[in-house]
């Protein structure tokens, strides 16, 4: 929640300069639903992508205060889903995400699906078993087509906006071993290597190249770096490398 709209077309254009010269890494800004339609021109012809931070599962009806997978529809290409912030602070299940992530592809729109535990859960042994419980609910009656046209991002709730990233290795093995080991039992291995993984908590541009070059981490879910344009080119760059 960040970003008057005179503010967010001021760092759209920012970011477009610093992310547009790069090539082989997919770019996707995702500012509130307040600046969507101002930023999308500022988007338009660069190669990169409009997404949204959230949105509810219905198309439309008595949900004040809501935004519906039609409304994002011409403007969004990817919306993000289950954030841990949004499973924290506004009460967000399992089931809740899997009716989202259902809709969103319904639409058009490719899911980023947030899964990640909190620091207690972390303290006491139960990374496992809540990020695959996260993962399994968040897939439940998705077809392998379905499945192959999303994202995942692991963000260790404990990690994020503290500065203390997990370890590129550590983060690796959760993705390897409960995401894509989780996908691997819903579809298949193929299914499970083919679909892109992020890492999202505490990315800067310092530990970005260390999170790239491991083998199970496609790509970063940046949450404070991103306010910071050179910061997050340089994020993008070591994804790009």
């Amino acid at each position: 929640m960040n970003k008057t709209v005179p503010e967010a077309l001021e760092l759209a254009r920012a970011l477009v300069a610093e992310l547009q010269p790069l090539t082989g890494v997919e770019r996707v800004l995702c500012p509130p639903f307040v600046s969507l339609t101002s930023v999308a021109p500022v988007l338009a012809n660069t190669g990169i992508d409009l997404g949204a931070q959230n949105m509810h599962w219905e198309k439309s009806g008595a949900f004040t205060g809501e935004v519906s997978p039609t409304m994002l529809q011409g403007w969004c290409q990817f919306v993000i889903l289950g954030h841990s912030e949004r499973r924290q602070y506004f009460g967000e299940t399992d089931e809740n995400v899997n009716k989202k992530v259902i809709a969103a592809l319904a639409h058009g729109l490719t899911p980023i699906i947030c899964v990640g535990e909190n620091l207690a859960e972390n303290e006491a042994g139960k990374t496992a078993e809540v990020v695959t419980r996260q993962t399994r609910a968040a897939y439940a009656d998705l077809s392998t087509d379905q499945a192959l046209r999303t994202v995942i991002a692991y963000e260790p709730v404990w990690a994020i906006g503290t500065g203390k990233a997990a370890t590129p290795a550590g983060a690796n093995a959760v993705i390897g071993l409960h995401i894509r080991g989780c996908l691997s039992d819903l579809y298949s291995s193929s299914v499970a290597d083919a679909v892109r993984v992020l890492y999202g908590g505490s990315v800067t541009g310092a530990n970005a190249a260390d999170l790239m070059a491991q083998p199970d981490i496609d790509g970063a879910l940046v949450g404070g770096a991103s306010l910071k344009p050179a910061e997050f080119g340089a994020i993008a760059r070591a994804a790009s490398h």
